[in-house]
């Protein structure tokens, strides 16, 4: 590997060339702050907080574009960089609205913290004119707040990113503010509620829509029977949000707090990804070996789905008409659950806890209440819930491990790496090839389907048919690879897309992470290995194993595929026009 030499606050390194003077501060063990740096997805050079000095150069320069060369030297920390910062933190706050105390993301802004490294407090060195803007709240899953929006642009290279782009810069000069194009609403342009945008913005200008005060009314009626279901990837990273480490697996302590909470039971969706893969490879094997449409395309993500409605409807028959897990789970427990503890459904009140700030927008889909109610009656994301556990005084750190309910916290390996791209592809052939083999699966791992690229191919040889799988996350690569397919370029039985690149583990919904550890950690790797560890020391790592799947289907269900589980568990999809919800 090539290198450069150079001196960074006197401090002797080499770096590979073409690093920037950002990266290579980082080497050094120094932090240069930014604000509208992300990596891979916005490296403008905009927001003038990284600049810094450099010998020889006539100003200061932006260290997130600007590479390194031979012989450089660079200073990160002088009075005249200090200055040039604090003036730039001046002037975004005097058009900001400092409400900070009542802002969701207090404590967790990159803006007040940047204030709060040096020393600017609410100033009016720069007082005049200031815009207002009116809350966009238009969509079931955020908010829109333009009074706290730094022009950072962070949100706009995320939606681009997902290749949606139904947000940009409006107007020129002081009146620049983001929005949609002739400044609609987001409710009446073609977002698929992924949220990418609200994990990349630094302030509150971006939230999801809290429906905490939902979930705490329904707990305190005497008259509401009260289930909680967590997703799979909630557990590796709901930790990070009381500063624990990334990849932190915290089950026991999830279930304890949410325990604390005063659910009436706490289940796990895991075991409804265990449900869904046994009505998916079911009905995988059904079109593979009755000429049914293929390629099979998967149904978990909802952000997904709404995107195939809007800009690939003619794919709508290629996917499964199995509910997401969130949605089986909610559809279970009012009709199963609801007959065995004699409560009527209307009296159950069913939460997610989900990674996904879509999952806000499927609760309200058409044909999603198998009881005649709402299979799911409220979504909440993971910052929700912790904001709840630190609301209600939980020490969240110090709980001891707990375990689910029974008999629907009972769930496998295979349902656990849900959360991961690739694990509902990898969990689903786990059930199929064993099926169609007729015999047990001893290598259960499919690790040609694992990891974090955003296109994974394969093509395994199963019972004398050749079975060609695909597995993408981001919806801007899945536009790709549906391209190719319809262009004949490419052939496949079965599809994984989630909407979210990395998958669930990297959802709308998850705790965020400033961009000084999302340009240096990834995030994405470290989430998704606690949900592989947590597989492989599972004794039972197939769908098929689990004992209350099968004595749902006994007593209940028939078996996968049945008229009754299509009842309860299948869904159906519509064509929407890319300028409509």
């Amino acid at each position: 590997m090539e290198t450069v030499h150079l001196k960074i606050n006197g401090i002797s390194l080499r770096v590979p060339k073409g690093s920037t003077i950002l990266q290579a501060a980082r080497m050094a063990g120094i932090e240069i702050p930014t604000l509208c740096y992300l990596k891979e997805i916005n490296e403008i050079g905009a927001c003038r907080i990284c600049v810094v000095e450099v010998k020889g150069a006539k100003g200061l320069v932006t260290a997130c574009v600007y590479p390194v060369s031979e012989g450089m030297e660079v200073f990160t920390n002088t009075e005249r960089v200090r200055r040039a910062r604090r003036t730039t933190l001046e002037l975004i706050l005097s058009v900001h609205d400092k409400s900070c105390l009542s802002c969701v993301k207090s404590g967790h802004c990159e803006l007040q913290k940047l204030c709060h490294d040096y020393g600017v407090e609410n100033t009016d060195k720069f007082a005049g004119e200031a815009p207002t803007y009116a809350l966009d709240c238009s969509a079931p899953h955020m908010v829109r707040d333009n009074n706290k929006c730094v022009l950072c642009r962070r949100c706009v290279a995320a939606c681009d990113a997902q290749g949606i782009g139904v947000i940009g810069a409006n107007a020129r000069g002081f009146d620049t503010h983001i929005g949609c194009a002739f400044n609609r609403e987001l409710a009446d342009v073609a977002c698929i509620s992924c949220g990418q945008c609200i994990v990349a913005c630094p302030t509150g200008a971006l939230y999801e829509k809290d429906d905490t005060d939902k979930v705490l009314a329904a707990i305190n009626d005497p008259d509401k029977f009260v289930i909680v279901q967590t997703a799979p990837s909630i557990r590796a990273t709901l930790g990070e949000a009381f500063h624990m480490p990334v990849g932190t697996n915290v089950e026991g302590k999830m279930v304890a707090a949410l325990r604390r909470l005063g659910f009436d039971k706490v289940f796990d969706t895991d075991f409804a990804a265990d449900l869904t893969i046994m009505e998916e490879a079911t009905e995988f094997i059904d079109r593979v070996q009755n000429g049914g449409v293929l390629p099979l395309i998967t149904s978990c993500s909802p952000g997904w789905i709404k995107y195939c409605e809007h800009y690939y409807p003619e794919f709508i028959p290629n996917l499964s008409s199995c509910k997401s897990p969130q949605q089986m789970f909610g559809a279970v427990m009012k009709t199963y659950f609801a007959q065995k503890m004699n409560i009527d459904p209307k009296d159950m009140v069913v939460v997610g806890v989900m990674p996904c700030t879509a999952k806000k927008f499927e609760i309200g889909r058409p044909d999603q209440s198998a009881s005649g109610y709402p299979d799911v009656d409220i979504s909440i994301t993971t910052r929700e819930l912790a904001r709840m556990i630190e609301g209600a005084g939980i020490r969240f750190t110090a709980l001891p491990d707990e375990e689910f309910d029974t008999p629907f916290g009972e769930s496998t390996g295979a349902s656990t790496i849900f959360g991961a791209t690739g694990g509902v592809m990898e969990a689903a052939l786990r059930t199929a090839v064993e099926t169609l083999m007729g015999e047990e699966l001893e290598d259960v791992e499919f690790k040609e389907v694992r990891g974090m690229e955003s296109v994974k191919e394969a093509s395994y040889h199963i019972a004398g048919l050749v079975v060609n799988v695909a597995v993408v996350s981001g919806t801007k690569n899945a536009k790709a690879l549906l391209e190719k397919i319809k262009r004949g370029e490419k052939k496949y039985h079965f599809i994984e897309v989630m909407a979210c690149p990395g998958g669930c583990i990297n959802g709308g919904g998850q705790p965020t992470q400033p961009a000084s550890v999302r340009n240096f950690e990834n995030l994405k790797s470290l989430r998704a290995k606690a949900l592989y560890t947590a597989d492989a020391q599972n004794v039972k790592r197939k769908s098929q194993e689990n004992e209350a799947i099968k004595k749902l289907y006994a007593e209940y269900l028939e078996k996968p595929g049945s008229h009754k589980a299509h009842e309860i568990l299948h869904t159906s999809y519509v064509e929407r026009k890319v300028y409509e919800v």
